[in-house]
């Protein structure tokens, strides 16, 4: 699993968990974050090369999967209808 949030402070933080499913908890261990800053665009680049990665070794693995990369748009949606929502 691969997920981009943001963090207090106006921190971007990208995640990565193997098998979260197996875990005690739901919450993110600090050793999950790949990447925290303060750059959206740094956070894209990080997210989508970690998701490159995953599919290399999922189609070497015999899982040819296709998905699309992170992108901007989707991330600044919901930040924005929860800013100007209020």
């Amino acid at each position: 699993m691969i997920w981009i949030e943001r963090k207090e402070g106006g921190v971007w933080a990208v995640g990565r968990a193997v098998n979260p499913q197996h875990r005690s908890t739901k919450a993110p261990r600090d050793a999950d974050y790949v990447f925290e800053g303060y750059e959206l665009a740094d956070a894209l680049e990080r997210a989508n090369e970690a998701l490159e990665d995953d599919l290399t070794v999922s189609e070497q693995d015999g899982r040819g999967e296709h998905l699309r990369p992170f992108t901007r748009d989707e991330l600044l949606k919901p930040l924005e209808a929860w800013f100007f929502g209020r």
